[in-house]
């Protein structure tokens, strides 16, 4: 009996607690593909690889399945920079 009772509780203080993955490592950022909703992360101080570009300020996806994940999976940025509806 005391063992299910510990079982619960412990259960029940975990059941709280979520676990976010971030978008990119800690010394990276994320960058979307152009035209399209692929991503991919570089390196703090670099430029983004051809075919990328960086996230409109304020719209950038920090940690996987948050708001701007979850926007960029339907729009994407031409190649003016322009937010469009993806393809």
């Amino acid at each position: 009996m005391a063992v299910s009772v510990m079982t619960a509780l412990g259960l029940g203080a975990c059941a709280g607690l979520e676990y976010k993955e971030d978008v990119c490592s800690s010394g990276e950022y994320p960058v979307l593909t152009v035209g399209g909703t692929g991503s991919a992360c570089v390196t703090e101080g670099m430029e983004p690889p051809k075919g990328f570009v960086a996230y409109p300020e304020g719209k950038v996806p920090k940690q996987v399945d948050d708001k701007w994940d979850r926007y960029w999976n339907t729009h994407t940025l031409d190649s003016s920079g322009k937010i469009i509806e993806a393809p």
